[in-house]
């Protein structure tokens, strides 16, 4: 529901402390809603990110992913062998080969996503209502005042087309988990437990899910601090 936009601050951060970024906006989020179809998935966001991988020639790449995007870091990866350095999953989703985001989420969420996309979203879209600002811990009244207008209606099948990608360049990977305490999603707690048994680096931030709104500045020095190899 968000894109590009939302990492402003955090980019002017990590671009002043010299690092090359690159905040790519989602097919049919953001500034690109105009591409949002029932047609746009899961598979439609790999093809996003490891086509700017591959057209931008990057290598070295610190590969960050919030939230549903979580999903997208095995297919990325297989689809990218050699130009990733890290995943660092921030508030992220964990998905195994064959899972959708929805398997992840608590039964009740998926459920209310379903009826959502049902009831007011066409059958095929979960419709950015601003209660999700209540969701996500942001409370801030200027943050949800520019926050709040800018979500976009999220396509239904990202959240039902299931990961498939081989898991071992994933697993060759350095993996990071940045975990949000103020206040927690519970519905991430699957995927922190998923991170903490793999023996992943755990990180925390004192803040609510949309940590590169809440706290751009903590969130670009611990960026740059992984990226440094810290």
């Amino acid at each position: 529901m968000h894109g590009g936009w939302c990492w402003r601050d955090v980019r002017r951060e990590l671009v002043a402390a010299g690092h090359d970024v690159h905040t790519p906006t989602l097919t049919g989020q953001g500034d690109r809603r105009g591409g949002l179809t029932p047609r746009t998935g899961l598979s439609t966001h790999v093809d996003d990110l490891a086509d700017l991988l591959w057209f931008e020639d990057l290598t070295d790449v610190h590969l960050v992913l919030h939230s549903y995007a979580g999903m997208l870091a095995g297919p990325v990866a297989a689809r990218s062998p050699g130009r990733l350095a890290s995943v660092v999953y921030l508030g992220a989703f964990v998905g195994l080969p064959g899972e959708c985001l929805l398997d992840v989420e608590p039964p009740a969420t998926a459920e209310r996503y379903r009826r959502m996309a049902d009831q007011h979203g066409d059958g095929w879209r979960v419709p950015a209502d601003r209660g999700f600002l209540d969701q996500w811990g942001v409370t801030d009244p200027d943050l949800r005042a520019r926050v709040g207008p800018r979500l976009t209606d999220f396509p239904l099948r990202c959240a039902t087309e299931p990961a498939e990608f081989d898991p071992a360049p994933l697993d060759a990977l350095r993996k990071v988990y940045v975990e949000h305490t103020d206040p927690p999603l519970p519905g991430l707690a699957g995927s922190v437990g998923r991170a903490t048994r793999a023996g992943w680096e755990l990180h925390r931030l004192a803040c609510g899910h949309d940590m590169m709104l809440a706290a751009p500045e903590a969130t670009a020095s611990l960026l740059g601090a992984v990226a440094s190899g810290g």
